[in-house]
């Protein structure tokens, strides 16, 4: 089942993806998936005319496919995840190729909390990630605003919701690879950009998680508070800069990264369902 489960979000693995929070869809249908491909196409062709940028010479037309991936939530009362993708297919060869040009991905992750008390006609499917150019993500979300009522909203990642990104994936174990536990901070007020960069070995994060966490399986602000202190006080022996004082603005790990632009991409599709999780919990606290 685990292998079954990797193998269906191999998709989601290694490539960057641009997060949104997304009010509930009025009067949306898993049942109705095919209909709405055809509809988000001829949207597409129609935005196309007004003049969106065509290879000259040849004959293009985008194919739209959506898809159910009920595997991709955190219990039996999540809506089960929705992925939207365009190909570009060019017709003009002998043989019709298609060429994966934009992606997206509707999911709720341990979100049921927030459509208990949500009318029926409304589905719950607060987080939207996106790979591809921001000319589709600008198309394809105009089209379900106006035909499911909803609104996107870009979702930022805070510096304290890095920091707790940064504990929860020194604590997790990395297969195979080994990379560095990596934040990096930027100095404001400058008049041009300055990031310092931290690299600490994985096993030297994850030894210092050891003895700052408590409860297996369980984190508080305070552990992260703690191990997050640790990290700058060693920093400040070495280098007298108090990182406390500027901005974290990006997470790398071996099990996924995060931007605070709401930028991430994920590594391994073991932790999948945990980053999700906490990332439908973000997008779900921008709605309300």
């Amino acid at each position: 089942q685990d292998s079954e489960d990797a193998e269906r979000t191999w998709f989601l693995l290694r490539k960057k993806w641009t997060l949104y929070s997304v009010t509930p869809l009025y009067r949306f249908s898993e049942a109705h998936l095919r209909s709405y491909a055809r509809l988000l196409s001829t949207y597409i062709a129609a935005e196309k005319q007004k003049g969106l940028a065509v290879e000259v010479g040849r004959e293009l037309n985008i194919k739209v496919a959506f898809s159910s991936l009920p595997h991709l939530r955190g219990c039996d009362r999540d809506q089960a995840a929705i992925v939207v993708q365009l190909s570009l297919r060019s017709a003009s060869q002998q043989k019709s190729e298609e060429k994966l040009i934009w992606s997206g991905c509707f999911c709720c992750v341990s979100g049921d909390h927030f459509s208990v008390n949500m009318p029926e006609e409304f589905v719950c499917l607060p987080l939207f990630l996106v790979n591809g150019a921001e000319t589709y993500t600008s198309i394809v979300g105009s089209w379900f605003q106006k035909t499911f009522d909803c609104y996107f909203r870009r979702l930022a990642i805070s510096p304290l919701n890095l920091s707790w990104l940064a504990a929860i994936w020194t604590g997790c174990k990395a297969d195979k690879i080994t990379y560095a536990l990596e934040l990096v901070f930027s100095i404001p007020s400058l008049p041009y950009p300055l990031d310092i960069s931290y690299a600490i070995h994985p096993e030297d994060a994850k030894a210092l998680w050891d003895t700052v966490q408590k409860a297996q399986g369980e984190i508080t602000q305070e552990e992260v508070d703690v191990f997050m202190n640790c990290l700058y006080s060693h920093f400040h022996r070495h280098f007298k800069i108090r990182l406390s004082a500027i901005k974290l603005v990006k997470v790398s790990t071996g099990i996924a990264s995060a931007h605070c632009d709401g930028v991430i991409k994920f590594l391994q599709s073991k932790y999948l369902p945990g980053v999700l999780m906490l990332l439908t919990e973000l997008a779900i606290a921008q709605i309300q």
